[in-house]
């Protein structure tokens, strides 16, 4: 009798030694993810999020979340995204929406850019639409000006 309750007394109990999955840390991130974060910060992408989709989505990592002001802009970061990943060895897997520009979506399996044009990311809310997922601090090189434009720190 007495072990029945032990064991049942463990069970009500939560596991002390169990800890919650922490978030993403931005250092530990895959240095294509950090250069892909550059790139955009180089043509001065607007409000860049990065999400960890990792206890959630099979499909992939992380979704790398940034905005331009107008077509030209948009296509000026999947741009720089693309080519700066392409000559450090890691080609897309496919590459969406480049004519229309309003939502690019760069895919290399492990992460995907997505490039919005700043109506269509408020139309489309993939922050809204994967709330579950976690946020992940952006790396302190990395910071907004007053419009919101991601700028890399030197």
């Amino acid at each position: 009798m007495k072990q029945n309750s032990t064991v049942k007394e463990q069970s009500l109990n939560p596991q002390p030694n169990v800890r919650a999955p922490q978030p993403a840390v931005a250092e530990q991130l895959d240095e294509r993810v950090l250069a892909a974060l550059h790139a955009a910060a180089e043509k001065k992408a607007i409000e860049p999020v990065l999400l960890d989709l990792r206890e959630i989505a099979s499909f992939t990592d992380y979704f790398v979340i940034v905005s331009g002001a107008n077509e030209r802009q948009v296509q000026a970061i999947s741009d720089e995204v693309y080519e700066t990943l392409k000559k450090a060895g890691h080609a897309a897997a496919r590459v969406e929406g480049y004519k229309t520009a309003e939502w690019i979506l760069l895919d290399y399996g492990d992460f995907v850019v997505h490039v919005f044009e700043q109506k269509a990311r408020k139309f489309y809310d993939l922050e809204r639409l994967w709330r579950e997922s976690k946020r992940v601090e952006l790396p302190a090189e990395f910071s907004a000006d007053s419009a919101g434009s991601l700028r890399r720190e030197s």
